[in-house]
């Protein structure tokens, strides 16, 4: 008999995950500025600015699949959404700080709503949050969602090193 993946899928898992994520990504920008998070590499990728902007606004798209208020509104989510443009200048982006603030907002309703989540809840179909998904439950997508989050936050430690700090956070 197989096991459902989903049925792998805990509450505490992704709870630890996501602070994990969220603890680097605040060990990675500490002592970084919003010019910092708009300094560009000198070959095609997004700026610090983009892609913790774009983690924002995934924490933004799990918080729809949990059913919580989202921090963002549908077009700052779309401004850092994939296949978005990147951002180039402080006249299109919002402020680094201000990103900062939202995703520990985000972070903190994420964490409450998933310590109270219930294993049917991780198990019944995801919403649509994001075009052309495949038929995940709720918790598969917001593995997904967390696993995507490492990804981009391994950008993080070269766009650090960016601005200068030639530092070694993790």
């Amino acid at each position: 008999m197989a096991v459902e993946t989903s049925i792998l899928i805990e509450a505490r898992l992704l709870v630890e995950v996501a602070t994990r994520n969220y603890n680097v990504i605040g060990a990675q920008v500490r002592g970084l500025t919003h010019e910092d998070s708009l300094l560009q590499l000198p070959f095609r990728g997004n700026c610090l600015n983009w892609v913790v902007g774009h983690i924002t606004q995934s924490r933004n798209k799990m918080l729809m699949l949990v059913d919580e208020p989202t921090v963002w509104t549908a077009e700052q989510i779309a401004r850092y959404d994939r296949e978005s443009p990147p951002v180039t200048s402080s006249d299109d982006a919002i402020h680094f700080e201000q990103i900062l603030a939202d995703l520990q907002t985000a972070h903190e309703r994420l964490i409450s709503r998933l310590e109270r989540i219930t294993h049917d809840e991780l198990l019944a179909p995801a919403k649509p949050v994001i075009q052309r998904a495949p038929p995940w439950t709720t918790g598969e997508f917001l593995h997904f969602l967390l696993w995507h989050e490492t990804y981009h936050i391994g950008n993080t430690e070269i766009l650090r090193q960016l601005s200068g700090t030639n530092d070694q956070v993790i």
